[in-house]
């Protein structure tokens, strides 16, 4: 188990080369308010000088300190190899291969390279500094030391010093595989510990919280910090240890950290006798290294998981951003031709990429054709726009000057045509929709099939520029058949159509069965004499004094039917229907006076509102003929319109720029003079491709890094 700390010293190495951090690892934080012994802890764990040290804010920027322990004989032996004078090094990072054997110089390089990014005025930044301690006397631990928390902006801080250190603080202790080492003076009240207060909002049950109490020789006379080591103050559940560092004095006297720690203990035996075998720095270094490695072994389950799930995307993002291109013509004829080939199994519906949102391609033609289309054309009524008078007007106006007796053709081919003829607009509509289609399978293509064109972006607006154009071209073409497919239908009213037939001989059939049934309701004695009959049938003498026109609308809407349409259907032959013709001249004459009144000029050019008379029996049944007609004409053309416009969408638009795309795209493209430009590649393409080829190599080696663990180990 004592293997698996340098293992995540190796992990952290083989991420810092490529300088992520997309893979939280388990490491020890350091946390704490400013001058509260951070930095002399962790000198303290080392057993060595390295750290810059004084008052106010000393760390300005985080410290990734790996503590690796090295067997004597193998430290001598590295010693001789390397030509290194002594048992103990250091390396940082930043200096790539040189060896640090003086302390001292150690502490000069982290002050030097801390004042070159953060500035030497007490600006903090969250860039960090890799430090490696090679030494037979630590163990292995992997710490991080962070700026202290403060409150107050000094020198050249900026105001929000506190947040940023705050921000910086948490973005390290947030990571869940990570180790909280809260410091806290003994010499301030644990109740106001802002290093707790911080762990607590990310570690609520303190499960990864240890506390580390610093200054215990110096506490006020006549305290002692007992009930806090114990735990009765705050408890914290991966224990409190309490520490003596060195005093600012005991730096400035050169005083080893040997004899420090041996202070320590004479300290902890003589205050804190029943506590001492549990406090100081040893007793805190082996505590660090078991919960470090028991927390590496709970993590690296789903740590590897982890990494294995990341090196399969940066495959898959490596593989999209392809190889450097060296053939031009092949790439650019292979490009082409996957592209055309991705288009038409779009509309195919053979696509490798299934779209799950919404519907696409050749789908959503489907779609456009039979519900949106259809749906149109169904809501588009026969008798839309057309009123009884306008039927009534056409009629009268076919038959010119002289009376008809029968309905005229004219009118209903007339009035059919002006129908059909709104069957146009949601046709050529229909085009419309499916061409935007076709423009949007472009950029389906391009975003889900055929990444490889993200990559060179002039070919990719060429490819979209020549495809658009030839939709272009196909949209009057389209447009042009949808309108002659109407067209066909207005030159030709086919009366002998068989549906037309069948519906005719069926209306004849229910006007028949009406006239019978009229036949069947009238009165047994209906009197015919010659007197003026009212519109309910009522006989009118001279002397009587006319309805008012209201009852007489009344009594014409109440008795038409009986009066009229009965004696109009009650004979069958011609001299039937002109009785009837001339009674209903009769009943149709107004109750009131006609003849010009004295005074007033007469104008035959007034035509009286139509719509303030009652239609005639005769009338009536004209119109509703026509009607019917109209309706059962207009059913069988929207029939064929609904059949034939998509038959020529299809192969107009779609099945065309299906046969031609890639012959077009090849003509238009693939000229020598343009090779070189269209394959020319975005500018942050060639850099993606070398970062994710970096990380992908990264995430390898450290597969291999876990796999070399066996299941022996972790116990």
């Amino acid at each position: 188990m004592e293997a698996l700390i340098p293992v995540i010293n190796k992990l952290q190495d083989v991420f810092n080369t490529v300088g992520a951090d997309i893979i939280q690892l388990p490491q020890i934080v350091v946390v704490g308010t400013q001058s509260s012994g951070k930095s002399s802890v962790l000198e303290s764990l080392v057993g060595r000088d390295i750290l810059p040290r004084g008052t106010g804010i000393v760390t300005r920027r985080p410290l990734i300190l790996q503590l690796v322990h090295i067997e004597p004989e193998d430290s001598r032996k590295t010693s001789e190899e390397n030509g290194i004078d002594g048992e103990e090094w250091g390396k940082f990072l930043h200096t790539k291969n040189k060896i640090y054997t003086d302390f001292e110089e150690i502490r000069q390089e982290i002050e030097a390279e801390t004042d070159r990014v953060s500035g030497n005025n007490k600006g903090i930044t969250d860039e960090p500094i890799h430090l490696k301690i090679f030494s037979p006397y630590v163990v292995n631990l992997t710490l991080v030391d962070l700026p202290g928390i403060t409150k107050v902006p000094v020198g050249d801080q900026p105001k929000d010093i506190e947040v940023q250190i705050r921000e910086l603080i948490l973005k390290y202790i947030s990571n869940p595989n990570s180790i909280i080492l809260a410091v806290t003076a003994a010499n301030t009240d644990m109740a106001t510990s802002e290093a707790l207060k911080v762990a607590r909002e990310v570690d609520p049950d303190g499960r990864r919280t240890l506390a580390v109490v610093t200054k215990l020789d110096l506490m006020d006379a006549g305290t002692d910090a007992m009930d806090v080591l114990i735990g009765r103050v705050i408890p914290v559940k991966l224990g409190i240890i309490g520490i003596v560092n060195r005093s600012q004095l005991d730096i400035n006297q050169k005083k080893s950290v040997a004899d420090s720690i041996r202070d320590e203990y004479a300290f902890l035996q003589k205050k804190y006798p029943s506590l001492a075998n549990r406090n100081g720095t040893k007793y805190l270094a082996r505590t660090l290294n078991r919960l470090l490695m028991h927390h590496i072994r709970d993590c690296l389950p789903e740590l590897k998981t982890r990494i294995n799930v990341l090196a399969a995307q940066y495959q898959s993002l490596l593989n999209s951003y392809g190889e450097p291109v060296e053939d031009t013509s092949a790439t650019l004829l292979q490009l082409i031709t996957k592209f055309a080939a991705e288009y038409c199994n779009t509309i195919e519906g053979t696509a490798k990429y299934i779209e799950t949102t919404e519907l696409c391609g050749g789908a959503r033609i489907c779609y456009i054709f039979h519900e949106t289309f259809g749906r149109t054309l169904e809501s588009v009524d026969p008798l839309g726009g057309l009123t009884t008078i306008d039927v009534l007007t056409a009629i009268r106006n076919a038959t010119g000057p002289r009376p008809a007796l029968f309905v005229p053709e004219v009118s209903f081919e007339l009035l059919v045509k002006r129908q059909v003829k709104r069957l146009e607009e949601p046709s050529l509509r229909c085009v419309e929709l499916v061409h935007e289609e076709m423009q949007r399978i472009i950029q389906h293509c391009s975003n889900y099939s055929t990444q490889e064109l993200l990559r060179f972006p002039k070919l990719h607006d060429a490819i979209v520029e020549v495809v658009t154009s030839l939709l272009r071209k196909r949209l009057p073409v389209t447009n042009e058949m949808v309108h002659n497919l109407v067209a066909i239908e207005l030159a030709y009213i086919n009366t002998k159509h068989p549906d037309f037939a069948d519906a005719c001989g069926l209306m004849n059939n229910n006007i028949e069965e009406q006239r019978r049934n009229r036949m069947r309701d009238l009165p047994s004695a209906v009197p015919r004499d010659k007197s003026l009959k009212s519109p309910g049938g009522h006989s009118l003498s001279p002397t009587e004094p006319p309805a008012p026109e209201g009852e007489v609308i009344k009594a014409a809407a109440s008795g038409s039917q009986g009066g009229e349409q009965g004696d109009g259907g009650g004979t069958g032959n011609w001299r039937g229907m002109l009785k009837k013709g001339e009674n209903g001249a009769d009943r149709a004459m107004p109750p009131f006076p006609t003849s010009p009144q004295k005074g007033h000029a007469v104008n035959l050019l007034d035509v009286p509102v139509p719509v303030s008379r009652k239609l005639s029996a005769r009338e009536q049944r004209d119109c509703e003929v026509i009607e019917r007609l109209i309706k059962s004409y207009f059913l069988i053309v929207r029939k064929n319109i609904q059949d034939s416009v998509p038959k020529a969408v299809m192969h107009f638009l779609v099945n065309h720029v299906k046969d031609c795309l890639q012959s077009e795209l090849v003509g238009q493209l693939y000229k020598a003079a343009l090779l070189d430009d269209l394959l020319t590649e975005s500018e942050d393409m060639a850099q993606r491709r070398n970062e994710a080829a970096d990380m992908l190599k990264a995430l390898q080696k450290a597969s291999q890094v876990i796999a070399e663990i066996r299941e022996t180990h972790l116990w």
